[in-house]
């Protein structure tokens, strides 16, 4: 996995957790509509003050954006350990489980 696809899905997973459509960050961030996607699918490197910005609309700092990531790296790392019939169960499961109790897989 590389960077940017690790900052993309943490920042499309902040902005919809807010409940915010691309239109809306791309307004009060003032990036426009096709940079945010192109960076949210991973296709663009965000500069640091595209970055800076994007944390200070979705209410959190860089070191939590970083720390975010971090975690989308270790998840991406666990699953790829996991079996493949495992992990679709784990994924089909995880739409049924809430934030406050997700299953954690661990590799035999």
């Amino acid at each position: 996995m590389l960077m940017r696809h690790a900052i993309g899905s943490v920042l499309r997973r902040l902005r919809t957790e807010r409940g915010a459509t691309l239109r809306e960050l791309s307004e009060t961030s003032r990036i426009s509509i096709p940079y945010l996607s192109e960076i949210e699918r991973g296709r663009k490197e965000a500069s640091s003050e595209i970055l800076a910005a994007l944390c200070r609309v979705l209410d959190v700092t860089e070191g939590e954006l970083l720390s975010e990531v971090v975690a989308e790296f270790a998840r991406v790392e666990v699953l790829s350990l996991v079996p493949e019939r495992v992990h679709a169960a784990a994924v089909v499961d995880e739409h049924a489980v809430s934030d406050a109790a997700q299953p954690v897989l661990l590799a035999a």
